[in-house]
This record gives structure tokens, sequence and C-alpha cells, in this order.
């Protein structure tokens, strides 16, 4: 019996996809990523792992403070979920760490390992390495004003300051400012000259340098990013290391999602099929249509959920075409799963 054969003839109740409230540990998580993990996403992934940690994307400070929309929304469902915040200014950063947790947050995270132009001209992302005194009272002040922990996500080096001194030099200033966990994406990030997405991908992965900081601050929670792609890897890391952020994988392919609390938490019972998933989606998708959003904003993030299977492509075509038309509604959806044959051969209706 093949592991797919085995989710569809054991489902996991509805019930059980209900996440956990409390916060779990740093064990596994899903990046924060740019125009991916909105709120639509976050509780699709949820309805596949009830203990992996989820990440809002990347909110500034300035969109908090001065924009006109709900940047801090989000469904109780998320939790547990992680606020990560853009900024170098700490008295704005502690007043929207402060918003945060009122609004119910479980944890603050700062971005200190985005590359881009546009977020160095703000000065946050990856250039505040080169700063760890400001990023240090950065912390102090959003540790000063919240319970929940306050978290950094950093890279091992940026340019030419790309030695484990300069990494360990960050660490223990940040730390000594209240920072208790580190998220550490295993390469270096070139301030110019790479886009984002060639800084994600060029500069070489390196594990042992994150190994090499979980051993010298065994006190610190550290976490890696970068390159995970499979729960096998997870798991290898885990064994060196307290947590494991998986990114585009995670995102690209999310039912890799449904077998997380079962390998990674060792939680019992069974887990829900992929046709399962989308009916557990449909309630949700029915309240933000009554809202009036679009249906594209929510399964645009639901494309990859058929990866690997009979029926992808034609899913993933029938969505793209169709659920950005004028009143498009749930019968899009359903019409998209009718083309996967393991849903005709379920039976579900």
């Amino acid at each position: 019996m093949t592991q797919q054969q085995h989710n569809d003839q054991h489902p996991r109740s509805a019930s059980l996809a209900e996440p956990a409230k409390a916060l779990t540990a740093q064990r596994f998580s899903i990046a924060p990523m740019l125009d991916w993990t909105d709120r639509h996403c976050r509780y699709f992934h949820r309805l596949m792992s009830r203990q992996t940690l989820l990440y809002t994307e990347m909110v500034t400070t300035g969109a908090i403070i001065h924009g006109k929309g709900d940047y801090l929304g989000y469904s109780e469902q998320e939790h547990p979920l992680s606020l990560q915040l853009g900024g170098s200014n700490p008295v704005d950063l502690a007043h929207c760490a402060k918003l945060a947790q009122e609004r119910g947050y479980d944890e603050i995270n700062l971005n200190v390992g985005c590359p881009s132009d546009r977020v160095q001209n703000g000065r946050f992302g990856a250039c505040l390495m080169g700063e760890p005194a400001l990023v240090a009272d950065c912390v102090k002040a959003m540790r000063d004003v919240v319970d929940i922990p306050v978290t950094v996500k950093t890279r091992i080096g940026i340019d030419d300051q790309d030695s484990y001194e300069f990494l360990q030099a960050f660490i223990e200033q940040v730390r000594d400012a209240g920072c208790e966990t580190f998220i550490v994406h295993a390469r270096k990030a070139w301030l110019s000259g790479l886009s984002p997405r060639e800084n994600r991908e060029i500069p070489p992965l390196d594990y042992e340098r994150v190994y090499r900081v979980k051993r010298d601050y065994p006190e610190l929670t550290i976490a890696l990013n970068g390159g995970v792609t499979t729960l096998e890897d997870s798991l290898n890391h885990l064994a060196r290391l307290d947590g494991v952020m998986m990114g585009r994988e995670a995102y690209q392919n999310p039912y890799i999602l449904a077998d997380v609390d079962s390998q990674l938490f060792g939680q019992t019972g069974a887990v829900p099929s992929r046709h399962q998933v989308v009916h557990m989606m449909l309630p949700y998708i029915e309240q933000e249509l009554a809202k009036g959003n679009y249906l594209s904003h929510v399964t645009r993030h639901m494309l990859g959920l058929f990866q690997n299977m009979p029926g992808a492509r034609a899913w993933r075509r029938h969505l793209s075409e169709n659920a950005c038309k004028q009143g498009a509604g749930i019968q899009v959806v359903l019409d998209a799963m009718a083309k996967v044959p393991e849903y005709r051969a379920e039976g579900v209706v």
C-alpha cells in the first residue's frame, strides 16, 4: 500500500485539523515569503499540520503604523503564528510588537536576512547584519514591551563579512539584548549584484556553520533555513539543531505538510487526503467570497496541492484559467477536482 493510499483510507477528522493554540517549539516552520504566505495561504497550510509554526509575510513597521489596511489580520485557526517585522527603528518596532501581542500573535520575528534593494533602501533586512548594535537595540526595545518571544531571522554573513567570527559577534551582541532564538539561512547574502532569487541559489549553503553555532551556544534555540526540501532533510538537521524552516518547497508542494505532525512531532492519527483538504477549504472559500474577495486570491495558493499526482496539470490549469473570472465561485474548485482521477475514484461529492 502506498502512503497516498494509506492516507486516503484513513482520513483525519476535521476536528483534529484544528490547530494547537499554544506556541510550539521552532522544530518545524514555514518561512515568511513575500506575496506567498498571506492569511489565505496560512489557513490552507494549517489544515495539513497543526504543529507547524507559520509566519506572515514580512510586514514593514511603516505599513502597520501608517498604512490604511489591516496588516495584522489573520484567522484564529492559524495559531501558532509569528509576525515577521521589517524595520530598524527601535521605537517603531516596539510599537508594532506591542500591537501584535495585543492582536494575539505568538511570536515576533525581526527580518535580518532579506537582501533586496528595496529592503536595503528602507534600512532593514540583511544589511542590518552590518549593524549588530542597532539590531540589539531593536530586539531590546521589543523585548521591553512584549511577553511573547522575539526572534531574529538572519544569514551566515554579508558580502565579504562572511567569517564565522563575524557571525559569532553578531549573535552574541543580539543575544545579550534578549534574543534567545535565531533562524539562520545557511547562505551569506550579497547586498549588491545579485537578485533576491539569486541570493537564494548562488551563495553556497554552509550547514556546518549553523551546526557550529548550536555547538558553541547550546543555550540558544537555533533553527536552520535554506535548501530544505524533504522531511528527511529536516530530520537530519534536527539531529543537530533545534529547528528547521522550509521555504519554497512547502509552498510549491504543500501536501508535504500532511506528514509533518507524525514524522517530526511524533503525533499519531491519520492525515487528510488531498481531496479532503480541498473540501476542508470550501467553507473558508465561501466565507471569503461572501466578503467580496476574489476566488483566485485563495486558490492561487492551492495550485501545487496535487503535485506529482495524476491530474495535477489539469487541476492547476482549470484553477488558473477560471478562478480569476468575474463571479467565479465554489463550482470552479469542484470542477477542478473532477479533473483529478483520484477524486473520482474516492467517490467524494
